[in-house]
């Protein structure tokens, strides 16, 4: 009897139209290309999952993050595992995706709602390290006028 209520529930469930970032490819793009890429994918959820405040939250940390690593780039000694910055970028994002979306994301994709593909995660990477670049150069510029 459970099962078909399950059943029945299940069936008057409403398909979810849009998609959404799955963990593992949040994961992923931001272990590769920083925390741009998981501010950019996890605020892009909490948007599909109507949740505007915290997709601007999101933002608020991602840019707080990256005003603290910029300037730790150029005071850390030369001799320092850079694998530990990825691994950090990492740990924290699973840790505000395990606890502000897994739920909704693996109720989105019982729903029948779909996630993004690989190649759409690639691109944002290769945008996020663009930008992140980008921002290191002007800076290093800034300084040497100054």
């Amino acid at each position: 009897m459970e099962l078909e209520n399950n059943a029945e529930k299940s069936v008057f469930e409403e398909i979810p139209t849009e998609k959404i970032y799955s963990e593992k490819a949040i994961r992923i793009g931001t272990f590769f290309a920083g925390p741009l890429v998981a501010g950019y994918c996890i605020s892009e959820n909490f948007k599909v999952f109507n949740d505007f405040e915290k997709a601007k939250n999101t933002w608020i940390i991602t840019i707080i993050s990256m005003l603290a690593i910029i300037p730790l780039i150029f005071i850390i000694p030369d001799n320092f595992p850079s694998f530990l910055f990825p691994l950090l970028y990492l740990t924290v994002s699973s840790y505000f995706l395990k606890k502000f979306q897994e739920q909704n994301i693996q109720k989105h994709i019982q729903n029948g709602g779909e996630t993004f593909g690989g190649w759409r995660v690639t691109l944002i990477g290769l945008l996020s390290i663009i930008v992140f670049f980008g921002i290191i150069i002007s800076v290093v510029l800034l300084t040497e006028n100054a």
